[in-house]
């Protein structure tokens, strides 16, 4: 994994971080990891690459967990958007959607699980000027932002 601060970009003082993973990594707990590191509290990310292989989830409500969505093969992360939060354990809190494409040109999309990067992942992270907030909802079975 390799990172590099941008210029400070405003007067509120965001950090802007440019984040390439490299080929082996998994992209989630690297991402999460990275965040833990800066001390990030809150953030928008997108990032583009490809994985050897990844999971994706879908959000089944009747059961309140992730219906996983394994993909055993290489594909093109044609677009990831994403948060990061503080979680009720204090700790970094990735949440990130991908489109994923595959050599025939059809896609597949949900929430991020997991993905080996295979070759780079580019990931572009701008900080929030405030600090943001994720907490479980029980009635929904998953953590979202409140502000």
């Amino acid at each position: 994994m390799k990172s590099k601060e941008l210029r400070e970009s405003n007067p509120w003082r965001e950090r802007n971080f440019v984040l390439v993973l490299e080929d082996g990594e998994e992209a989630f707990s690297a991402i999460t990891r990275f965040a833990e590191e800066q001390k990030l509290t809150g953030a928008s990310l997108t990032a583009i690459g490809a994985f050897r292989a990844a999971t994706l989830g879908f959000f089944d409500f009747a059961s309140k967990s992730y219906k996983e969505i394994p993909i055993p093969e290489q594909t093109e992360v044609l677009s990831a958007i994403g948060d990061i939060a503080v979680g009720d354990d204090g700790k970094a809190s990735l949440h990130m959607h991908v489109v994923l494409g595959f050599s025939d040109a059809s896609t597949k999309g949900g929430h991020f699980i997991k993905g080996t990067v295979h070759p780079t992942l580019e990931i572009m992270i701008r900080e929030s000027a405030v600090g943001l907030r994720r907490k479980k909802r029980d009635d929904l079975g998953i953590a979202l932002i409140d502000p």
